[in-house]
């Protein structure tokens, strides 16, 4: 159960919250500009190092948010993990429709770029192109059903 706290301490709780998000925030921004070179010129962060950073930060400023001003903190653990665990599916959701549209997007190309081949009416394929999706050496002769 959560402390009761007066206008002060809220006012205290609010600005100290604002400070720290907003340092964090300075954080974020600074190593996005330094890190891609716009503010010093020649000057780049490896991806490897910068990307990791940005999202720890990034992370943190969710759980500072979630856990003050959401009073997520004060709450007991099954109220949490009632708000935590849906959350977590959703970024996995997330992350399986990216994935699955990037995959589509693959062989989508690669459909796109087989249907304008050309074919002459007879059926039979013109000069390099042979409308197929595979060539007919690299077919498998015999086909066994087990």
């Amino acid at each position: 159960m959560a402390h009761v706290t007066t206008r002060e301490e809220d006012i205290k709780i609010g600005r100290n919250g604002f400070i720290i998000l907003l340092i964090v925030t300075f954080a974020e921004v600074g190593i996005a500009l330094v890190g891609n070179g716009h503010l010093i010129e020649g000057l780049t962060l490896p991806k490897m190092i910068m990307i990791p950073v940005m999202i720890a930060l990034s992370l943190y400023k969710a759980y500072y948010i979630t856990s003050i001003f959401m009073h997520l903190g004060s709450e007991v653990k099954p109220m949490i993990a009632t708000i935590i665990l849906p959350m977590l599916l959703f970024i996995w959701m997330i992350i399986a429709f990216l994935w699955e549209g990037n995959s589509w997007l693959n062989s989508n190309e690669y459909i796109q770029k087989k249907n304008q081949e050309q074919v002459d009416p007879k059926g039979e394929a013109t000069e390099g192109a042979t409308g197929m999706l595979m060539d007919a050496q690299d077919a498998p002769k015999s086909v066994r059903f087990e």
